[in-house]
């Protein structure tokens, strides 16, 4: 590769926690920024959009893009740094399922709107106004991008060569994403750029998890006195890493709280939620079909427990953004 890689950095609908991730890396960034040419990271240097716009179509080797999708301006940004890029790394859970703001496709756009601006007991707006993507004030006409009926992940909207996921991504694979890019040391495009088996298989709580896992009740962490050192599941608390690729560093296991799924499921698997429900299901110790539905009610939530990070990636979630882009 001739000269420094030119990498783009961009957030969509997200948090910004990704980008801090990357200035997690503390000392290593120095090396990076080094080894790269950053062309644009609104979050750190003063790039403008237009800068993008005048580049050759494929000049910049990566844009990592975090965030969902979920207005027209994101869309547009998606679709100018797939044009300008030879890679696009979807970088972070939003990005790659959905995250916690695809939770918001169990509730019409309607509903939200109306929540937001009118509804919620914290509002005031007697006049019931709700944003408009054309408001003229005087002779100036105003606008804001529209708002869309479904949050999309990146690859509904733009073809993905690479996925980083995570809630935020970890510094060590950050790293070895931007490095694996510098040296050309690449796997096949699609693949995700991080373990492939289980949460579960490295957990440091594995050697507790008994051969025979049967769960009579499910509790929650604040119902119990959760052994530091014991896995959750033997407590029936719910815990998604029997399910949830690896690589966070169980960061949420080490402060004694159950994995929650923002690493998506394990390699080969579509649906995650679905595939979480089926492995709690195996563990419930049920002998009777009226014993299953006490277990269940006990769960808090379900589809924002299960699909926590993963609804716009669902099957069902496929299917209703497949509706949406037909019309």
């Amino acid at each position: 590769m001739a000269g420094k890689p030119k990498v783009a950095m961009c957030w969509l609908g997200a948090c910004g926690g990704c980008d801090e991730a990357v200035v997690d890396l503390n000392e290593v960034i120095l090396q990076v920024a080094d080894a790269v040419d950053f062309v644009l990271w609104p979050v750190a240097l003063d790039f403008k959009y237009k800068h993008i716009e005048s580049m050759k179509d494929g000049e910049i080797n990566l844009s990592i893009v975090s965030g969902s999708v979920r207005n027209s301006e994101q869309e547009e940004i998606a679709h100018l740094l797939r044009k300008k890029s030879q890679l696009v790394l979807s970088f972070g859970t939003c990005a790659c399922f959905g995250g916690t703001a695809g939770l918001a496709n169990f509730r019409t756009k309607e509903d939200i709107l109306n929540w937001v601006y009118r509804d919620a007991p914290t509002v005031v707006n007697p006049e019931r106004h709700i944003p408009q993507t054309k408001t003229w004030i005087g002779e100036k006409e105003l606008t804001l991008p529209e708002f869309y009926d479904h949050v999309f992940t990146l690859d509904q909207i733009i073809p993905v060569d690479y996925y980083l996921p995570g809630c935020p991504p970890p510094p060590d694979l950050i790293a070895n994403a931007v490095n694996a890019v510098v040296k050309g040391d690449l796997p096949p495009k699609g693949s995700a750029l991080a373990p492939r088996q289980a949460l579960c298989d490295v957990c440091v709580r594995n050697k507790t998890k008994p051969y025979r896992m049967e769960i009579d009740k499910i509790r929650r962490v604040h119902e119990v006195e959760a052994d530091p050192d014991t896995c959750f599941l033997a407590k029936g608390i719910l815990c998604l890493g029997l399910a949830t690729r690896a690589g966070c560093g169980e960061t949420c296991i080490r402060t004694n709280m159950p994995c929650r799924g923002c690493f998506g499921p394990v390699e080969g698997v579509e649906d995650a939620g679905a595939k979480y429900l089926s492995a709690v299901a195996s563990l419930l110790k049920v002998e009777r079909d009226e014993d299953i539905k006490p277990i269940v009610d006990s769960i808090v939530d379900p589809a924002g427990c299960f699909y926590r990070f993963t609804q716009p990636s669902s099957i069902l979630g496929k299917k209703k953004a497949e509706k949406v882009k037909e019309g």
